[in-house]
């Protein structure tokens, strides 16, 4: 008995309509490296909507769909905050240089995406909101008066009481700043220039109420007690 040669056998595969290799993936399939992502949609999505939001909103973190915060914090400082994360927060570093898994040409994608997506142009008419970083040193007493007159109106009920301990453990200084400045349009919060009867707000008074609500967390919160019975 003659037994077929390998060549007979790759002729009998091909001419029965086998044109891959057993196991061979079919096209399509294929997994792309995570350094060759380039579309935004995908990076967001991948690293970002967990916690901001499918479409940069309505998310457990910062809304990053609001234009006035997207006009506010400058390419440096997104770029800065993707790459290296946010100290006292849950906002991890995602660049490589900083241990997390996207490259540099990754994270300019994804400030250049932000903008196009949710900035919308010469949306301060000219106007100048305090800085996103200060030099200013916060006084907790004057910022205590300054959250009298143009916060407190807003935060009368429990469930809005932002001095509350609980809600200030969760919430930076950086993000107390950053609510304060950008607002939340999508709950009517105005921002730094619709608070003060008249006027803006001041960088000194924006530093001085994230003072003062500093000064009201405490060590143990959500805890009745601050030691075991």
């Amino acid at each position: 008995m003659k037994y077929p040669t390998l060549a007979a056998c790759f002729l009998l595969l091909a001419t029965a309509g086998c044109s891959r290799y057993p196991g061979e993936p079919k096209p399509g399939v294929e997994v792309p490296r995570p350094e060759s992502v380039t579309s935004f949609n995908t990076l967001y999505n991948q690293n970002c909507a967990g916690c901001h939001g499918d479409q940069g909103q309505s998310g457990v973190s910062l809304d990053l769909a609001n234009p006035v915060y997207q006009a506010w914090a400058d390419d440096a400082s997104l770029k800065n905050i993707i790459a290296n994360g946010e100290p006292g927060t849950q906002m991890s570093a995602f660049a490589q240089s900083a241990g997390g898994f996207l490259t540099d040409a990754q994270v300019d994608i994804l400030v250049k995406g932000m903008r196009s997506k949710w900035g919308k142009p010469n949306l301060l008419n000219g106007q100048t909101p305090p800085p996103y970083t200060t030099t200013l040193k916060g006084d907790a007493a004057r910022g205590q008066q300054v959250y009298q007159t143009a916060c407190a109106r807003c935060h009368q009920k429990p469930s809005e009481d932002i001095a509350n301990p609980t809600y200030l453990a969760l919430a930076s200084d950086r993000m107390l700043r950053t609510l304060i400045v950008a607002g939340r349009p999508d709950i009517g919060q105005p921002d730094w220039r619709g608070d003060m009867p008249g006027r803006a707000l001041t960088d000194q008074e924006v530093t001085d109420v994230v003072a003062w609500l500093a000064s009201k967390r405490i060590a143990t919160p959500g805890q009745p007690y601050p030691h075991p019975q």
